[in-house]
Parts: structure tokens; C-alpha cells; sequence
């Protein structure tokens, strides 16, 4: 037989379910909507097999298809949920005077206009051309929050020219989002859309004239910019607002995991996303339940024991993040919570989320 009778016979079986096992269903995706043909096999009765199939993607934005719903909303509230302590720490930050006069002065001269100029000359900017999949899971949040959608660009290196694996959203006039193509490459599609929703969590909580400052001053505390003319000018923020600014920036992380659980509806990717940030790549050594586990036991050492309490915070205010054990422990209680406030009553709400008539805003 030809190479041609062989192509040709191929294709018959392909789309002929009646001269194969394969069963081809037309399938809409319930994140982005696109209609996908799918040939799958009749169901496995071997366990093992079964583990092992893959379930279909849709072929536009790469996620998971399936029957369940996906919700939207064609209005958030982000006070409806923000974390308590994102709140309390945003509500002592504004009550210092002038700060907000300050930190847009601050950002205007340095690190908006560095970042701006890094990223449109050195990575590159999603768009239907380019990272199309990511371009198509970014316009999902966007649509399941009804926001407005921001430039986004992967880049390979960080700011100063190493490897990282990790996002961030900055510009308090016209917000962007940078993915790192470490990060890209680590985490599932699943993950990834968390990981965009994180980000669009800092805009839709309007953290980013006060987050951008915050990041400005950790440069300044790291790196050689410190000793920079630059330096001169972040050295005449007052020490109040450099305190204010660090300690509300990891409360800020929480309420915008809590985006992400909005959007990916799914408390198991948000963690699994976290375990990977924590750890590597979820495989036969590295496990998400153990790792939630490790969560629940830290958790209840930070509210029993001062001396882990301390070193926690002590250790977590030299870094940009809080750490990941902490971040899974308000997930979890959030998703397991039955209040008013919580994930299980906000999800079910809908056109609309509002804030809950209990909440303090």
C-alpha cells in the first residue's frame, strides 16, 4: 500500500467512529466558549489506564474541557472579598498624611517609568500572535470579573538579568502584567490562569500605586540602585510610610489569591499553583495533599506559639511575598468557611457579587 492509500486510510478512520473505537463529541469550552471537536475513546475500566488518559483542551486557550459551569459576574465588589487583614493594613497606610501625594510623586519619577521602558525593549508582549494561549486565558479572567483587559508581556530574565519564576503587575496610571517565562514553562494551564488572576487581583483591589511603592523600596534595600541618585530620592520617604507600605504588601498577596479562587473556582489549583512556588513541580516527590498538610500544621503553630509567630513575621518582612504554607492556610479557610463573606456564598451569587450586608467596608 502507498504512502497516500495509507494517509488516506488514516483519515477515513479518523472521522469514521463506525470503523474505529474513537468517539468524536463537539465539545464548548466554559472558560473562553469556543466550540471544539473531540475524539475520545470509550470510558477505561482498567484504574490504571483510566489515571493515565488526559482529559481534552481547548484548542484556543489550552484549559481543560468539561460540562461543568464557569461562572461570571457582570459586577465584583472587591470589598466583598479582600482579606480582613489586606483592609486593616490599606486603612492604617492612608490614615499617615500626604502619602498618597507622596508614593505617586515616588513612582512617577522611578520605577513605573523603568519597568515601562525594561519591558517594551527587552520581552514580549502577548498578544492572538503571540503567547496566543495566554492572551485567550487573560481575556477569561477579564470576562469573569467584567474588567478591563492590560498589556501583558513574558519576559526570560528578571530586572537585573537573572532567572526567575514568578509574575507581577505594576503602573498605577496604565497597569501591565510581566508572566516569567520560568513561570510559564513550571506551571500548568490550569495554574497559569490562577496566576493571571492573582495579578488582576492587585488591579481590581486598587493595590498598585501603593504596591508599586512598596517594590521600589525592596529595590532600594537589595540592590545597588540604593546608592544611586534614585536612592536619594526613595531615602526621603518617611520611615512610618516604609513600615506601613511592607506590612500591608504581604496582606495584599492574600486578598488577591482569593481573586484567583474566583476566577480558576477550583481551591486545589490555587495550591497546587503555591506548592510549585514553594517547591518544584508536583510529581511522585512532591505531593499537594502532604503540602497542605504542612499548611494546616503551620497554622496552628502561628496561632499557638509566640516564638514561631515572631520568627514568621521577622523572617516574611525580608521578602516581597508572604510565605507559601501561609497563603495555602487562608485559602483553605476561606474555601471551608460557610459566613457570609466566604468563597462558598460569594460563588454562588448571580450576574453580581456585592458586598455582603455584614461586611465592614
Amino acid at each position: 500500500m502507498t504512502e497516500a492509500n495509507n494517509e488516506a486510510e488514516y483519515l477515513h478512520n479518523k472521522h469514521n467512529p463506525l470503523t474505529t473505537n474513537e468517539i468524536r463529541q463537539r465539545l464548548r469550552c466554559r472558560y473562553c466558549q469556543k466550540l471544539n471537536t473531540v475524539f475520545s475513546e470509550p470510558e477505561a475500566k482498567d484504574p490504571k489506564e483510566l489515571k493515565e488518559r488526559k482529559s481534552p483542551k481547548c484548542r484556543r486557550c489550552r484549559l481543560p474541557l468539561s460540562e461543568k459551569p464557569h461562572y461570571k459576574w457582570s459586577y465584583v465588589n472587591p470589598d466583598a472579598y479582600i482579606h480582613p487583614l489586606d483592609r486593616q493594613a490599606l486603612q492604617t497606610l492612608r490614615a499617615i498624611p500626604g502619602v498618597d501625594i507622596i508614593l505617586r510623586k515616588l513612582i512617577g519619577l522611578t520605577l513605573e517609568r523603568m519597568y515601562r521602558v525594561l519591558n517594551k525593549a527587552g520581552s514580549v508582549r502577548v498578544s492572538r500572535e503571540q503567547y496566543a494561549h495566554l492572551d485567550s486565558k487573560l481575556e477569561i479572567v477579564c470576562q469573569t470579573l467584567n474588567l478591563p483587559k492590560p498589556e501583558l508581556y513574558v519576559s526570560l530574565t528578571s530586572d537585573f538579568g537573572g532567572l526567575a519564576i514568578n509574575a507581577f503587575t505594576t503602573g498605577a496610571e496604565q497597569p501591565f502584567i510581566v508572566l516569567y517565562s520560568g513561570l510559564v514553562e513550571r506551571l500548568t494551564d490550569e495554574e497559569l490562569l490562577a496566576v493571571l488572576a492573582h495579578e488582576m487581583g492587585h488591579i481590581h483591589c486598587q493595590h498598585l500605586l501603593y504596591r508599586t511603592a512598596a517594590i521600589t523600596l525592596l529595590l532600594l534595600l537589595d540592590t545597588a540602585l540604593g546608592k544611586t541618585p534614585v536612592g536619594a530620592i526613595l531615602r526621603s520617604v518617611s520611615i512610618p510610610i516604609q513600615i506601613a507600605l511592607l506590612h500591608w504588601m504581604h496582606k495584599s498577596e492574600l486578598s488577591c489569591d482569593r481573586t484567583a479562587l474566583l476566577v480558576v473556582q477550583n481551591p486545589r489549583v490555587v495550591m497546587s499553583a503555591l506548592t510549585k512556588l514553594a517547591g518544584g513541580n508536583l510529581n511522585d516527590e512532591l505531593s499537594l495533599d502532604a503540602f497542605i498538610n504542612q499548611a494546616r500544621e503551620f497554622d496552628k503553630a502561628f496561632e499557638e506559639d509566640f516564638l514561631n509567630k515572631f520568627w514568621t513575621l521577622v523572617l516574611a518582612a525580608k521578602s516581597s511575598h508572604p510565605f507559601p504554607v501561609w497563603r495555602i492556610s487562608e485559602i483553605l479557610k476561606w474555601s471551608e468557611e460557610q459566613g457570609p463573606e466566604s468563597y462558598l456564598q460569594l460563588i454562588a451569587k448571580e450576574g453580581r457579587i456585592d458586598v455582603p450586608a455584614k461586611a465592614t467596608v
